[in-house]
């Protein structure tokens, strides 16, 4: 009985009167619909070096996608770009946080976490991207930060990475790298207004921006910040404090949108002081 229904079924194929191209349509509407993608647009690099905020965040995400959040040099450690040790291991001599990586990524890990915790107890559509394998060498491999966070941007989301800048005198301080390569985000622009910004040419527009990836400096690590994440009484604490201050900016960039403008003075620095 199988075998005769399967030629029944085949002979009304056979019967119905489709043509070539609308058997072929038919077929294409069976297909999973493929998200659409943006092109990369990269912007000109100016005649000389930014200094400071030297761009305006107008490109909204797409409602219907989500917020991702990665912890840099996830994927880089025990090579260049593995992250700063820190002022307390770099220079008091602590042991590391955590043996095999650097205390920036073990601090870009719990914050990033805290961030998305947060954002979701507020509502926001936001997820976490953690490759699992400290160390890859090939920056094309799709396990990536850079691979995962281009897929996100491409589709329309927004991508934030989470850093800590190096202690002085080698860092610059707290402020948004913006992502240059779909458009200056509004979701940057609420970062800047509460964290500073660094002109989008930084370092030559650094790989991770060049892909639609934001990069945020918390802060240098060193002082006050940094005694107060590696303080076991008052790390929970510090910890929350950032979160709710990223999280605070990302809602506001989202219900602002295009009338957010975060105020920069000028600057002789990098990174700018913006209100």
């Amino acid at each position: 009985m199988r075998r005769l229904a399967g030629l029944l079924g085949g002979f009304v194929l056979l019967a119905l009167p489709v043509s070539g191209a609308g058997l072929m349509e038919l077929l294409d509407s069976m297909k999973p619909v493929r998200p659409e993608r943006s092109a990369v647009q990269l912007p000109p690099l100016p005649l000389t070096p930014g200094r400071g905020k030297n761009w305006v965040g107008e490109s909204m995400p797409r409602q219907d996608s989500s917020i991702l959040v990665l912890a840099g040099h996830a994927d880089s450690q025990r090579m260049y770009g593995s992250g700063t040790p820190g002022w307390a291991v770099g220079v008091g001599g602590a042991a590391p946080m955590q043996a095999g990586i650097t205390d920036e990524l073990y601090w870009n890990l719990r914050t990033a976490r805290a961030v998305v915790a947060e954002g979701k107890k507020q509502g926001l559509n936001i997820s976490f991207y953690d490759p699992g394998v400290r160390t890859i060498r090939n920056e094309r491999d799709p396990r990536t930060n850079w691979s995962v966070g281009q897929d996100h941007a491409s589709k329309g989301g927004y991508v934030v990475e989470i850093h800590y800048d190096a202690y002085s005198p080698h860092g610059i301080g707290a402020g948004i790298i913006p992502a240059v390569a779909y458009g200056f985000s509004v979701m940057d622009e609420a970062l800047a207004k509460e964290f500073g910004a660094y002109p989008y040419d930084y370092r030559g527009m650094l790989g991770g921006p060049r892909r639609g990836v934001s990069m945020l400096e918390i802060g240098m690590l060193e002082g006050a910040l940094e005694r107060g994440l590696r303080d076991p009484k008052r790390r929970k604490l510090t910890l929350d404090n950032i979160a709710k201050r990223v999280v605070s900016a990302l809602r506001e960039g989202m219900e602002q949108g295009t009338s957010l403008r975060a105020v920069c003075p000028p600057t002789t620095g990098i990174a700018a002081y913006c209100r």
